[in-house]
């Protein structure tokens, strides 16, 4: 049995009529499942994988592996924790992509073959509009944006400015042309020695350092886009001729390091949040993705939103990082809007937020 996380307290069960959507994730590391009534969570169940801290990054193979060892315990918890049966299902919901082709194939078979066999519709969600749709989740303390709102998603894999119309209309303003902000942070943490995942420890030192010890330079893109390859590589020399210079370089300014190149990502950030707010009129402005939990980064929404005047939304951290719940709404959603999907929809590595199919 894996180790098991418990995202959220079950609900309690109370009308014959409600929905019951069963949501699987599996696009990257994590091995996760969450049984939804309605809008509101039951369960939310993750297992992560370890092993891939021996090797500084996910290794595609091996998460892939661990997914086919979890899947069945964490669906199996998920189920009793939320206090149903299967037969109890109206539909499963699954992360269709994008993400590891390994991992979406484990957990889109199993979704599959368990709809197959409770005959019971599918839905094969887009993993980053899930991240998006989080914050329908009726959640004691979340507030749902009203249509329509501009969304900065930040993961590992994806940096992209949105406007949403409702909930199956997205529309990319501005993306990253090469790396995205999470890949950034821990590439950033590999050089400095930290563990990985690094992002969040950069964000626990940087807490304790000066954001103005260290300058970089901030690449300029077209519009409303990204670069981070740039500020990486500039990052990297700076640290590397630094050593040369003082081998103890990194170890006496740890912290002052963690905070110059943190809030130099997030001022990069909120920059091109601020224009797209400026440029549409719309001042509702929610954060998605597993670098949404940084606190550096919601600390400088609210500063900002105060002084713009928006009115912002920011789920809790057990819906930050990648887990079954948001394909669990995205899937109830999408059964509201009648978007089923079939056994022949395939995993799909790569897949534009933008598109319906």
């Amino acid at each position: 049995m894996p180790n098991l996380r418990y995202a959220s307290q079950p609900a309690q069960l109370n009308s014959s009529k409600d929905i019951y959507i069963l949501g699987i994730e599996s696009s990257c590391d994590d091995t996760s499942a969450a049984v939804i009534k309605n809008d509101k969570i039951l369960s939310n169940i993750i297992a992560g994988q370890d092993v891939h801290k021996f090797y500084g990054g996910v290794v595609p193979e091996l998460a892939s592996r661990a997914h086919q060892r979890q899947i069945v315990p964490v669906v199996d918890t998920a189920l009793k924790k939320a206090g149903i049966t299967p037969e109890q299902l109206r539909g499963i919901a699954y992360t269709q992509g994008p993400g590891l082709l390994g991992s979406l194939l484990v957990g889109s078979s199993f979704a599959k073959a368990m709809g197959m066999a409770l005959n019971i519709p599918l839905f094969p969600i887009h993993h980053m509009r899930a991240h998006v749709l989080a914050h329908f989740i009726a959640d004691e303390g979340m507030r749902k944006p009203p249509f329509p709102f501009l969304c900065l998603t930040v993961s590992g894999g994806h940096t992209q400015l949105l406007q949403v119309s409702d909930t199956q209309t997205f529309h990319i303003l501005g993306e990253t042309t090469d790396d995205a902000a999470g890949e950034a942070f821990d590439k950033a943490a590999r050089l400095l020695n930290l563990p990985y995942p690094g992002g969040p420890h950069i964000d626990r030192l940087a807490a304790k350092g000066n954001p103005h010890k260290f300058s970089f330079t901030k690449p300029k893109v077209p519009g409303l886009n990204f670069s981070f390859s740039g500020l990486k590589t500039g990052f990297r020399n700076f640290v590397m001729n630094s050593q040369q210079k003082n081998p103890d370089f990194i170890s006496e300014n740890l912290n002052d390091l963690c905070a110059s190149l943190q809030n130099t990502i997030l001022e990069m950030l909120m920059e091109q949040l601020k224009n797209a707010a400026k440029q549409t009129g719309i001042g509702h402005i929610a954060l998605a993705g597993g670098v949404s939990a940084n606190s550096g980064l919601r600390a400088m929404l609210e500063k900002e939103a105060v002084a713009s005047g928006w009115e912002t939304y920011i789920p809790p951290l057990s819906y930050c990082t990648d887990n079954g719940a948001m394909i669990a709404i995205a899937g109830y959603l999408a059964l509201i809007a009648g978007d089923t999907g079939t056994q022949a929809d395939a995993a799909r590595a790569r897949w534009n937020i933008s598109s319906t199919k």
